[in-house]
């Protein structure tokens, strides 16, 4: 009888495999003009650890990309800036076997670490003070632009269309037609700058908060194209939605019900800020009167609509911060939770 051949030398050889003839894993990310710094950050690091996962020590280029984000000079605004001249090369580099960016292509000199933490916590840089986040104690306007331009009109459709990098669609849902959403309504401030609009439906457009916090804005449409992505594959072809739900997405709305306004209230300060049962129960007349005391000052009442769960939300949220930064004595960023 013929000898058994051993697969144990072969097995080993595999076990020996160099990392350099692994296929190597493309990642891609495009920072949409929905996202700042403190939010781009963290989901890269989640892309590759979640490439770690499921193509181990395989070797990782990442391709990094912007939306939007431009200065009134034409550059990088300073979140992108931080991104493309910092993080990327300083923190996910050491990850990667090569990186390219639209000003850049790197290749780690080093042997990509395959230790990639699963979670990324990031900190506000030094000596930056109050500006990287809305100052819930005077309550000003925070716009995205550092300097508007003086235009007295809305800038065409087209010219907020090539800012953001995007076709006419929505940014949420991506249906069309789209209508020009300012970010801060001008009753508040804001300019008539292509950076302080938005491309939206209407149904969009009339949920949006009229807020004087840009970033928070922003935030905004993070959670809510987040909320509503199922909505983007409606009229999508089956193999398409298939292969969206292989991927743990989903094919169809958030079915939130008929939900009242104060329950529409309530569902974004949990699902947007964060709110547990015990912020709920702790509701005072102090935060009353001081939700109250910022919906007069930094909101407003735009596209003819007199309730916005958005608004709402973000004034309770405000209102929350502005007491506890009363007893602790600190001032506190206004968080954003995207669970979704």
């Amino acid at each position: 009888m013929p000898k058994k051949k051993s697969t144990r030398k072969s097995t080993k050889k595999a076990q020996r495999k160099r990392p350099d003839t692994i296929k190597p894993v493309a990642l891609y990310h495009d920072m949409a003009v929905y996202e700042n710094f403190e939010r781009c950050a963290p989901r890269i690091f989640e892309v590759i650890w979640s490439a770690q996962q499921k193509a181990p020590n395989a070797p990782r280029l990442l391709y990094f990309d912007v939306q939007g984000h431009r200065n009134s000079a034409g550059g990088y605004d300073r979140d992108s800036w931080e991104m493309i001249e910092n993080f990327l090369p300083e923190k996910a580099l050491p990850y990667l076997t090569e990186l390219h960016t639209p000003l850049y292509s790197w290749k780690n000199k080093r042997r990509q670490d395959n230790r990639v933490p699963q979670e990324m916590h990031i900190g506000y840089p030094e000596g930056e003070g109050k500006s990287f986040w809305y100052d819930i104690e005077s309550l000003p306007l925070r716009k995205r632009e550092a300097e508007a331009d003086s235009r007295r009109t809305p800038p065409s459709k087209r010219a907020i269309m090539e800012y953001l990098g995007v076709s006419e669609e929505c940014l949420i849902c991506w249906n069309s037609p789209v209508e020009r959403a300012h970010v801060v309504p001008t009753s508040l401030g804001g300019s008539m700058d292509v950076r302080n609009f938005a491309l939206l439906c209407r149904e969009h457009h009339r949920q949006a908060p009229d807020i004087a916090d840009a970033e928070a804005f922003w935030a905004w449409v993070d959670y809510a194209e987040i909320r509503d992505s199922g909505s983007k594959w409606t009229r999508a072809p089956e193999k398409i939605k298939s292969w969206v739900l292989s991927t743990g997405g989903r094919v169809e709305p958030l079915d939130r019900g008929e939900m009242s306004f104060l329950e529409s209230v309530q569902f974004e300060l949990r699902h947007l800020y964060g709110w547990t049962d015990d912020d709920f129960s702790a509701t005072s007349w102090e935060l009353i009167a001081e939700y109250h005391h910022v919906l007069d000052k930094a909101t407003g009442r735009h596209f003819g609509v007199e309730k916005k769960a958005s608004t709402h939300a973000w004034a309770y949220h405000v209102a929350r911060l502005r007491l506890a930064a009363e007893i602790t004595g600190r001032p506190n960023k206004t968080d954003f939770n995207l669970p979704f």
